[in-house]
């Protein structure tokens, strides 16, 4: 299997965006160190996933802007560019089981979305 990343340790959090300005089912881009990370406030599932932003088929940073929805019971977002669909809880890519994003650990803490740094 091809990782585009490895998955990110839980360790440090930095503080992102405040939790209400997070509308669901829809990608919000942030930048977490050097690089960028999409997140998604999906409806129907309690959490706040947080993915790689960047889609390997285009070669673009353009997750943050794909249509979320659900196959299948699975939380996914689909590239904006070649619509392949990603997993939102794993970054496993649905159409190619040889690519998966990289994912990473969010908490709410007071209203404030937080995503480990490592």
């Amino acid at each position: 299997m091809k990782v585009v990343k490895n998955c990110k340790e839980q360790s440090d959090w930095t503080s992102v965006c405040q939790l209400d300005q997070l509308m669901e089912n829809y990608g919000q881009c942030v930048q977490l160190n050097q690089e960028q990370v999409a997140i998604f406030r999906v409806s129907g599932i309690e959490k706040i996933c947080a993915i790689d932003n960047f889609d390997p088929f285009s070669g673009a940073n353009v997750l943050s802007r794909g249509i979320v929805g659900d196959i299948k019971g699975v939380p996914v977002v689909a590239s904006p560019v070649y619509k392949q669909h990603f997993d939102l809880l794993t970054g496993q890519c649905l159409e190619d089981e040889t690519v998966k994003l990289a994912t990473y650990p969010v908490r709410v803490l007071d209203g404030v979305v937080q995503l480990s740094t490592k």
